[in-house]
């Protein structure tokens, strides 16, 4: 049996690296390539039982039947895209819930011209207070793709949202700030999005009371969160759980079926306990 020199095992180790990038690489713009068939079933806002949806998505809710309650119901579910998408990026993970008992679920599109974390958090708020309203549940569970999960944790965090929100699902946002495409930075939303930037520094402020269970799915080959561990949930005042991921890109994370079965196991959960990191595997 040979043996290979010790000084090629990194060597190895980068190939391998390598391939996995590549593959990941292939996958994002396969995905890339039929989200774009699907983004324009995704530009307006969903019908809710019956209800058409807001013309100016700044206004108050209409007025609308409530729900009745059901015992062991699963509480709702808010689905909150990325940065220049829609909530058609959640296609795959929505039937994923649907066909494993959840009866709640909601997408909210921000508006395209949106240039503020803060301001889009609040519109959450209310989307999240008439949700409430209408279905008689008290808390909510939120699933946020990129940017979308910033926004959410900007309203629970610093907005009070934490009384409302059971669980806080994250699927590659830059809860530290990314360095990714530093021509982007025209925009304010990158911006904010930025390490150091005014709402990123908000959020390492104290928060002892945040009653929210914070899950937060990162992928070790996310070309878009740079470093890569940005994704990851980090502060001492914040029940928190991150589950690596590997094998899979940033576009991939809201329709990876695996990575879907991991967001059902979180969002059953009862416990509010911190839970253990863990890693997904989806090579």
């Amino acid at each position: 049996m040979r043996v290979l020199p010790f000084f090629f095992l990194p060597c190895l180790h980068q190939l391998r690296l390598s391939a996995a990038l590549v593959r990941a690489t292939a996958l994002d713009l396969a995905i890339l390539a039929g989200h774009l068939l699907l983004y324009p079933s995704g530009i307006a806002q969903e019908r809710r039982n019956g209800v058409e949806p807001l013309a100016d998505p700044m206004a108050g809710p209409p007025e609308t039947t409530r729900l009745p309650t059901v015992g062991r119901d699963h509480p709702p579910v808010v689905l909150l895209h990325g940065f220049v998408d829609n909530r058609s990026v959640f296609v795959v993970l929505r039937r994923s819930l649907a066909r494993h008992g959840w009866r709640h679920l909601e997408s909210l599109n921000y508006s395209p011209l949106t240039c503020d974390i803060r301001t889009a958090a609040e519109l959450l708020g209310r989307h999240v207070e008439e949700i409430c309203d209408r279905t008689g549940h008290t808390r909510i569970d939120i699933v946020g793709h990129s940017l979308g999960g910033l926004i959410a944790r900007y309203y629970v965090q610093r907005l009070g949202g934490d009384t409302r929100v059971r669980t806080l699902v994250t699927l590659g946002t830059p809860h530290a700030g990314t360095s990714v495409a530093p021509p982007m930075s025209a925009h304010p939303l990158v911006r904010q999005m930025r390490p150091g930037s005014d709402v990123i520094e908000e959020l390492r402020r104290p928060a002892p009371s945040c009653r929210t269970r914070f899950v937060s799915f990162w992928s070790d080959l996310d070309q878009i969160m740079i470093p890569v561990e940005t994704a990851c949930v980090s502060h001492p005042d914040l029940i928190a759980q991150n589950v690596r991921v590997t094998g899979i890109g940033h576009l991939a994370l809201p329709v990876h079926p695996t990575v879907a079965a991991g967001i059902r196991q979180a969002l059953e959960e009862q416990d509010t306990g911190a839970g253990t990191s863990g890693t997904v595997s989806v090579a």
